[in-house]
């Protein structure tokens, strides 16, 4: 599975860098950035938190929608003929890229046309997993930061009279994830080191683990990717394995069945922690309805349920 899996996650990227093209769609328009006149076209993100980051740059010139609905998986996203739509009348289209979206591929082929592709991971050295590579960058937020200047490029590129408000906007959230990844770093702080160990779904939070000090234990799936199925051996190693650190938790991203997952953590003697928001953001009225929401929200949930201050 592990194999096939990159396979996949290979060909989609391969595929991704030759189908080049142009954006926009809108999920909510923004009103940072002045009153500069909007620019022709639609501009779409594949994921809600992309279209999030995108619209900080946009600003109020540029509405940016969001491809998939809130609260759903971008591993297993089977695209609808609307979406096909969307991608077809676009004149760009942000990807998060390596691999995560594996459906883009088939769907670009159906869309046909030309747009311009932003792959907002592109530039980062991306951490391995067997032979599986992980596309979680955006749980890092210093990652993000080339997140943003890559949709800034392709933004410009598409609308070049708003490149001065885009490489301002950029800028100033920029400065926002820096903070972001400072007060991120204060929080642990509350954790003690020995603590720090992190049992999750599926390889989600790699990236998080590296940039913050924790240690990921074990994963029910062992895959960077929902789309895996764990043997029993796996399943024993990992109950072994979280008796010997003494782990608290087992964290699971919002959406998940749970039920592995419980089986798993009852077998160990610790506790379940639902209702992480990683791939997704919430509506208005949920707790993570942008980026930086989603991630405050993580990281208290993560510290208060290993024992830190919340």
């Amino acid at each position: 599975m592990r194999n096939r899996n990159a396979v996949r996650a290979a060909a989609a990227s391969a595929a991704l860098l030759v189908l080049l093209g142009g954006v926009i769609g809108c999920s909510r328009t923004g009103t940072r950035g002045g009153s500069a006149q909007p620019a022709a076209g639609s501009v779409l993100a594949v994921e809600t938190f992309l279209a999030d980051i995108a619209q900080e740059v946009a600003g109020s010139r540029l509405a940016v929608r969001a491809l998939m609905p809130a609260g759903v998986d971008p591993h297993s996203y089977e695209p609808t003929p609307r979406d096909v739509a969307a991608v077809a009348e676009s004149r760009a289209l942000i990807v998060n890229g390596a691999g995560m979206e594996s459906f883009l591929q088939k769907l670009l082929a159906s869309a046909g046309g030309e747009r311009r592709l932003i792959e907002a991971s592109a530039g980062l050295e991306p951490r391995k997993s067997g032979n599986e590579v992980d596309p979680h960058f955006f749980l890092a937020p210093l990652h993000v930061v080339r997140y943003v200047e890559n949709i800034r490029d392709g933004l410009t590129a598409i609308d070049p009279a708003g490149s001065s408000l885009y490489a301002a906007n950029a800028a100033a959230y920029s400065t926002k994830l820096r903070e972001l990844d400072a007060w991120i770093r204060s929080q642990v702080e509350g954790v003690p080191a020995a603590e720090r160990l992190l049992v999750t779904n599926h390889e989600s939070l790699g990236y998080f683990a590296e940039s913050y000090g924790f240690k990921v234990v074990g994963t029910i799936l062992p895959s960077v990717s929902t789309d895996a199925s764990p043997s029993a051996r796996q399943l024993a190693g990992l109950i072994d394995a979280l008796r010997a650190t003494q782990a608290k938790a087992v964290f699971l991203e919002s959406g998940t069945d749970p039920k592995l997952a419980r089986q798993v953590a009852q077998e160990a003697g610790i506790r379940v922690v639902t209702e992480l928001y990683t791939h997704s953001l919430t509506d208005a009225g949920g707790p993570a309805p942008s980026y930086i929401q989603m991630m405050e929200y993580d990281v208290k949930t993560i510290v208060g349920a290993l024992g830190g201050a919340r």
